[in-house]
């Protein structure tokens, strides 16, 4: 059995906190004070300190907790546009305890207290930021300069930020960049961003090591349903600095990886999968972008009222518990090829061979499986990773981040009308009761996607984490970018349970 790690030295002294006569003391994790014949009053380093600096006799600690009663004065900058949050729901904000010492000596002793403390706790030193200016309402600049830089400064951390400026430009960055040198890699995006990351970094030759540098996502696209659910399952409130906060405190949980797979292409997802209504919102309602997230909801109702069918099959590998869905499958052939190529775009083009170089994907003996299948027609099949899709819509109800699992939430062919209750129903998940909806666990699944219902040549769209991967449901014209897989074609998923790691609240 390890020893026990010896615990610092408390410090006790006569001080003047906010201009008021007291005794304060620093004792493991907690300052705590006590003005004469008032309250005591105290302050936890770990969830409510972002970090302290001293000026002469004066040691200032920048504070984010909820509600006030701490004796500090309010910063001007107000957390999240008045959507933060704590465990309990109250809502957190910035503020400031100045202690002042009665020498310099003392304020510096106590400053480097305190940060020998927070230091203990596994906080992130050096963090790499990637910024995407365009996504959402164009908005990922100002929320890094405005909501993301005052918290991270007042937590002295150190980091380098680059803007992303073009499609796959964070997966460029992540593949060649020198991990030696950061915490962690944190995304100030949607969630497309992340997962372009992800891709980088299961794409390099230490690729084993890479994946577990910890990622971080800070809210500033449509969607954000990473960052909701990372929130969610902690009892917070959502908000980017609460998202940022679960960053400086420096916790972490695995997360699974998903292997996309059709015949020699291969790429990588930590969020979503969807085909049929809910990928034709994402990507047809772009043209909206201008609302931001109130996009999905305006486009889901005009797609619902005009509602499509898709044909096709799904075949899937049951979690434990979940064997009764579906029909057994005599025999399965593989969907991969010798040699696939990994990632979300052209290897070729640069020079890469990820097929020798990067992640192979998760090892499964496919005969060996039990295999189940579903026939259409479906209005959505809906692969979740986490329980939100977006701020708003819980998707995924029962998904964990690192269970091995895939959610299902499959919704069968019905009229235009439950699918709008179903819709109104998505905000806390209890749309999964509808008998409209299958939803279970899998370890692996297999789409094979078919026609719209009524149609001799339209397919739909596959879209994973907000991009397309396959498309159907137009000609495809010259010079336009590939889609990364075809539409038609079974294209399956398997799970690596735990592969990555993500900074989170708890």
């Amino acid at each position: 059995m390890a020893d026990p790690q010896p615990q610092p030295e408390a410090l006790a002294c006569s001080a003047r906190i906010n201009g008021a006569s007291t005794e304060a003391i620093l004792s493991g994790g907690e300052l705590s004070w006590r003005a004469a014949g008032g309250e005591g009053r105290r302050l936890e380093l770990e969830s409510e300190v972002l970090g302290c600096r001293v000026e002469g006799r004066k040691l200032r600690v920048s504070t984010f907790a909820s509600g006030g009663g701490y004796g500090e004065r309010p910063s001007a900058l107000a957390c999240g546009g008045g959507k933060g949050g704590s465990g309990d729901g109250r809502r957190r904000r910035r503020g400031e305890v100045v202690v002042e010492m009665e020498s310099e000596a003392a304020a510096a002793q106590w400053g480097d207290a305190i940060r020998d403390r927070l230091a203990s706790l596994g906080r992130p030193k050096r963090l790499f930021i990637i910024v995407n200016p365009y996504g959402g309402k164009r908005s990922g600049r100002s929320i890094f300069q405005n909501e993301v830089l005052p918290l991270i400064e007042a937590a002295g951390i150190l980091y380098t930020m680059q803007e992303t400026k073009y499609r796959l430009h964070a997966q460029e960055i992540s593949h060649s960049l020198d991990l030696r040198k950061y915490d962690g890699i944190i995304c100030v995006s949607g969630d497309g961003v992340m997962v372009e990351v992800v891709n980088g970094l299961l794409q390099r030759e230490d690729w084993e090591t890479a994946i577990k540098v910890p990622l971080g996502i800070i809210p500033a696209g449509t969607g954000n349903g990473m960052a909701q659910s990372l929130l969610h399952a902690a009892g917070e409130l959502f908000s980017i600095s609460n998202a940022v906060f679960a960053i400086i405190r420096g916790h972490k949980r695995a997360l699974d990886v998903t292997s996309v797979v059709q015949g020699k292409t291969k790429f990588f997802s930590v969020l979503m999968l969807t085909w049929g209504l809910v990928a034709d919102v994402d990507i047809e309602s772009e043209k909206y972008r201008w609302m931001g997230s109130a996009r999905l909801e305006f486009y889901f109702l005009i797609r619902t009222l005009s509602l499509r069918r898709y044909n096709g099959r799904v075949h899937f590998v049951p979690a434990p518990g979940y064997e009764g869905f579906g029909d057994p499958v005599e025999k399965i052939t593989s969907c991969k090829s010798d040699g696939a190529s990994t990632g979300v775009q052209d290897n070729e083009a640069d020079g890469r061979d990820d097929s020798t170089h990067g992640y192979p994907g998760p090892s499964i003996e496919e005969a060996d499986l039990e295999w189940r299948s579903l026939n259409g027609p479906f209005v959505s099949v809906w692969l979740g990773n986490v329980p939100f899709a977006s701020e708003d819509a819980m998707v995924a109800p029962h998904a964990k981040f690192a269970d091995g699992y895939l959610d299902a939430a499959i919704i069968r062919d019905c009229p235009w009308w439950a699918v709008l209750g179903l819709m109104l129903q998505m905000k806390d998940g209890a749309y999964i009761k509808s008998p409209y909806v299958e939803y279970f666990k899998v370890k692996a699944i297999r789409i094979e996607p078919g026609l719209r219902v009524g149609s001799s040549n339209k397919g739909g769209i596959i879209d994973s984490d907000g991009e397309v991967i396959a498309r159907g449901d137009e000609p495809h014209a010259g010079g336009e970018l590939e889609h990364l897989m075809s539409y038609g074609p079974p294209v399956q998923l398997t799970v690596d349970q735990g592969l990555a790691t993500i900074f989170s609240p708890r």
